[in-house]
């Protein structure tokens, strides 16, 4: 007991001698802590300092930035490219400033699916795998590709040859869904070979972006949304390949490595819970520029301005060719066009009567809202009395709906 209450009493006795402090060095310490304090605080008041000076250059260029926008020069202004809000500001004629799509002047296929039976395979084109049938969505009829990894290619006569021009343009109207993506290829997969090296011949279809072999391209709208129809159009001129999302150019390829041949549309995607519909399909082959049409035959046949059916309201996608018209206008402003409206033969003669005489005006007051003067232009519509073509095929039916502009 006495050995163990020893080793008691030193360890208590250490312990305490560990807890007691040195005033000298405690006073040591003190010093150091203010001054270490005192020196952190004239760190921070030289830091606030220098922010000061930042903060007030960030400020001269806001206010630079603030008089450009109440209208003093901005010297980089001259410079940047046009958006569409800053275009529509300049008027109509400038807000359709990358939609620059002109349809070809001759209709070699088309089809509106008028006549189609509900349920059957359309019957202008041709299977080369999956499930494709006629429905009718919001009581107008389309093609929809269900299961199967469908796609079709047109039914043409001689589909084993090449069946697309030099100079060619594709549009159709394309209901996206919630999922996957859509492709449009430029050769026939049922009846002709790739001829590209890369084996790229296909222009990728989301809801909001291109995609074709290295070119990729996203759609300035970043509000797009699914479950939407969108209309693409396709041009390609010797080698040049251009590609539209609605109003907008979205790819824009100078020279493609292959040579063009054919149409399919294809998606893996397409399932019962997720249906790709497509309506409104138009090859065109290219023609002259309009200027040299209005030189050697005294006006121009433009059957790329649409309209919705059985009415005068204008559809988006023909401003690319009347913003061509605006341009060779203002170019030449001692041209002046009388714009003529044609129908096909379908329907009552009084009414394609009236119905072309209201599209002409529609596009004739559309020009000059955009700032051709009104003495520069008349308005006249033709009905079905002056046919191009005989009626005798769709595609003869598109060539006669079109709208002249007949040099005065």
């Amino acid at each position: 007991m006495c050995i163990n209450m020893v080793l008691f009493l030193a360890f208590m006795t250490g312990s305490l001698s560990a807890q007691i402090i040195d005033p000298a060095k405690r006073t040591e310490r003190e010093a150091e802590r203010r001054t270490n304090k005192n020196i952190d605080k004239g760190i921070r008041k030289g830091f606030d300092e220098i922010e000061k000076g930042i903060g007030g250059l960030f400020k001269k260029d806001k206010s630079k930035t603030e008089n450009s926008k109440s209208g003093e020069e901005d010297p980089v202004a001259g410079n940047r490219e046009e958006t569409s809000s800053e275009s529509k500001k300049s008027g109509p004629a400038l807000s359709w400033a990358k939609y620059d799509f002109v349809p070809g002047d001759a209709v070699i296929f088309e089809d509106n699916l008028q006549n189609e039976e509900n349920g059957e395979f359309p019957s202008r084109w041709d299977l080369v795998r999956g499930n494709t049938e006629i429905a009718k969505v919001d009581g107008e009829n389309v093609i929809m590709m269900r299961e199967g990894a469908p796609s079709i290619v047109p039914y043409l006569k001689d589909p084993q040859e090449d069946y697309l021009p030099d100079i060619f343009t594709i549009e159709l109207d394309l209901y996206y869904p919630s999922d996957g993506w859509f492709e449009i290829y430029l050769y026939d997969r049922k009846n002709q070979r790739s001829n590209s090296p890369t084996g790229y011949t296909y222009l990728q279809i989301y809801h909001d972006q291109f995609l074709m072999s290295e070119a990729r391209s996203k759609h300035p709208d970043t509000n797009l949304t699914k479950n939407r129809w969108m209309h693409i159009a396709l041009a390609y001129t010797d080698g040049k390949f251009k590609a539209y999302m609605d109003d907008t150019r979205l790819i824009n390829i100078p020279h493609l490595d292959f040579n063009p041949s054919g149409l399919t549309f294809y998606t893996y995607h397409a399932r019962n819970n997720n249906l790709y519909y497509i309506k409104n399909v138009r090859i065109a082959k290219g023609g002259v520029k309009f200027y040299d049409r209005v030189m050697q035959e005294g006006k121009i046949i433009v059957n790329g301005i649409r309209f919705d059916v059985n009415k005068a309201t204008l559809k988006p996608e023909s401003m690319g060719a009347i913003n061509e018209i605006y341009n060779l206008m203002k170019e030449n402003p001692d041209l002046k066009f009388s714009v003529e409206g044609h129908t096909d033969s379908q329907g009552d003669d009084a009414f394609n009567m009236k119905l072309s005489e209201e599209r002409a005006n529609t596009v004739m007051n559309t020009l000059i809202k955009m700032g051709i003067s009104a003495d520069r232009l008349a308005a006249k519509g033709w009905g079905e009395s002056k046919p191009i073509s005989n009626n005798a095929s769709p595609e003869d039916m598109a060539n006669n709906r079109r709208v002249e502009f007949v040099k005065m």
